[in-house]
């Protein structure tokens, strides 16, 4: 289960995102800035990011050797499945099918990663003992 100290990194560094992505949105889509500033600004939610990614690997790092293997678990599911889906859906685009953002992406894998976050404390509870039945 997370920590409270990770919860309180993650939801101010979420929070930071939603604001930039905010500002930047607005920013672009009112015209209040042109030229290579647009790309600036449309870069600028991205610093939010790293914090978020920051948390993340801070909480890794502090999770015992049990929560570390139920990770381990999720992102590589998470990693193969979206590698999976992401390159299928690639090849049927060759074949006619609406292009899709990248936007999409980072979805799937974070369902995936939820998935394989379930998966793995799935595969990690404890088998019940054998002379129970008895």
């Amino acid at each position: 289960m997370p920590g409270k100290r990770y919860l309180i990194e993650f939801v101010v560094a979420l929070l930071a995102y939603g604001l930039l992505m905010t500002l930047a949105l607005m920013a672009l889509n009112n015209g209040w800035v042109q030229g290579g500033t647009r790309t600036v600004v449309a870069f600028a939610p991205m610093v939010a990011c790293v914090g978020i990614w920051w948390a993340v690997v801070r909480h890794l790092r502090r999770s015992g050797p049990e929560e570390g293997r139920v990770q381990l678990i999720a992102i590589g599911f998470a990693f193969a499945g979206t590698a999976l889906l992401t390159f299928t859906y690639g090849f049927l685009e060759v074949a006619g099918f609406p292009r899709l953002s990248m936007f999409t992406v980072w979805p799937l894998m974070v369902l995936l990663l939820v998935v394989g976050q379930f998966l793995g404390r799935w595969l990690q509870a404890p088998e019940g003992d054998e002379n129970d039945e008895e």
